[in-house]
């Protein structure tokens, strides 16, 4: 079974006077973790993702009256940076790829099955 696995940053997990050097890290490690995945043959797609502030949000609202907005629509305390898909037996095999994942103090992964059509 396909399972997606959100990973969301923390706002500001990266900043601060060792923001620099913790990203590099935690890039480091998503890069030897990915390798790995797609090595053993479980990785099937994944990537990082650039800062909020990049962002384009497309709202719909009443009456299918759609509305566009540059940069995150909400303001959170945590982002979505980035995902994985891996093939998995089961949900336990899945959180196990998820306890792998790197991060800044406070990242959190959402592990979902994907819908198979």
């Amino acid at each position: 079974m396909r399972y997606m696995l959100l990973i969301y940053d923390p706002a500001g997990g990266y900043d601060g006077p060792d923001g620099e050097r913790l990203l590099a890290q935690v890039t480091a490690e998503h890069e030897a973790l990915a390798e790995g995945l797609a090595a053993s043959g479980v990785l099937v797609d994944g990537a990082g993702l650039q800062p909020p502030e990049t962002a384009t949000t497309v709202i719909r609202g009443a009456n299918g009256k759609l509305a566009v907005l540059d940069g995150p629509y909400t303001e959170t305390k945590e982002y979505l940076g980035g995902y994985y898909v891996v093939e998995a037996a089961d949900l336990e095999a899945a959180l196990a790829i998820a306890r792998r994942v790197p991060g800044a103090p406070g990242t959190k992964v959402e592990v979902r099955p994907v819908m198979e059509t």
